[in-house]
């Protein structure tokens, strides 16, 4: 993910070129893997950093953070956030990768409230503090005979009781702007400042509306990271409009292809809430119809 310049380069950047908020402050690292973070705001002037992460990767970020001379300003907590003793009672700022697939599959962000609500001054900023969540429509005929339809005929033999179970599986990949039919509608929006656990199972309808003449085989899910605290705004996409990141987007394959007209309107709802095993991971069900049809529901997990 160090390779990734979208991400990398925007954190980089809302640090790095907003000295001004960080000189002289507190900073809690959130997920502080590498300790790349860590070091953007120790340079960028913060008196003191915190970075906290609980897999092993944690010892590396220490031998980072001593051979680029930042040991005195940086120090390193492993453990769960939850669980741990933090050296500092009160950040001024909190900072953090929490984003995961879909933005929000196996991410962070349950753990970036947490943080938020119990060691956040009055007034501390969060980098980033806004998410947004959209949805479009694409044409994939090819890839989704390749993934899907592919089970209908394997050497010969019928394997269609697994083209079910490949369908409610979301594909995370790249999709090339050209296969995207409609305009993208947004389903989702999270301020970090204000947001609360409960806010991340959520129900969002949505209308569709098509660009061209053509078929649906799939809706696209993206998001946008901003950081709206910073002097001059800083934000990245994940769209299929933009430069490459490694959450690539997230395809959601519909059961039959719908034929669409331009300008005609397909409305929907799409529901997300964790699963109950496992919180990282995802249930979501999207439901569709155009205006007096029926509608199709179809129930996905990522897991």
């Amino acid at each position: 993910m160090l390779k990734d310049t979208v991400r990398t380069g925007s954190y980089r950047a809302a640090i790095l070129n907003n000295g001004h908020l960080f000189k002289g402050k507190t900073v809690l690292d959130v997920g502080c893997g590498t300790g790349i973070l860590s070091m953007f705001a120790a340079k960028a002037g913060a008196s003191q950093v915190v970075g906290v992460d609980m897999s092993n990767i944690i010892d590396q970020a220490q031998k980072i953070i001593e051979a680029n001379g930042f040991k005195d300003t940086i120090t390193l907590v492993k453990g769960k956030l939850e669980d741990v003793e933090l050296p500092v009672q009160q950040f001024d700022i909190i900072i953090s990768e929490w984003m995961g697939y879909f933005l929000l599959y196996e991410s962070m962000l349950d753990t970036v409230l947490d943080a938020r609500d119990k060691y956040l001054k009055p007034g501390g900023l969060i980098f980033p503090d806004t998410a947004t969540l959209y949805l479009a429509a694409i044409e994939d005929q090819d890839y989704k005979e390749e993934k899907i339809n592919f089970w209908d005929n394997v050497y010969g033999f019928d394997f269609s009781c697994i083209k079910g179970i490949a369908l409610r599986e979301p594909l995370v990949d790249t999709v090339e702007l050209k296969s995207v039919v409609t305009d993208p509608c947004m389903i989702k929006h999270i301020d970090l400042l204000t947001a609360k656990k409960e806010d991340l199972a959520f129900a969002a309808p949505f209308t569709l509306t098509a660009t061209r003449n053509d078929y649906i085989h799939a809706f696209l899910a993206w998001f946008d990271i901003s950081f709206e605290c910073t002097h001059k705004k800083i934000k990245f996409s994940t769209g299929p409009h933009a430069q490459y990141t490694h959450w690539k987007q997230t395809v959601f394959y519909t059961p039959s292809t719908v034929t669409i007209n331009e300008g005609q309107k397909l409305y929907g709802m799409l529901s997300c809430a964790p699963n109950a095993r496992n919180n990282r991971d995802l249930d979501i069900s999207i439901v569709f119809k155009f205006d007096g049809e029926e509608e199709t529901k179809v129930d996905y997990k990522m897991y």
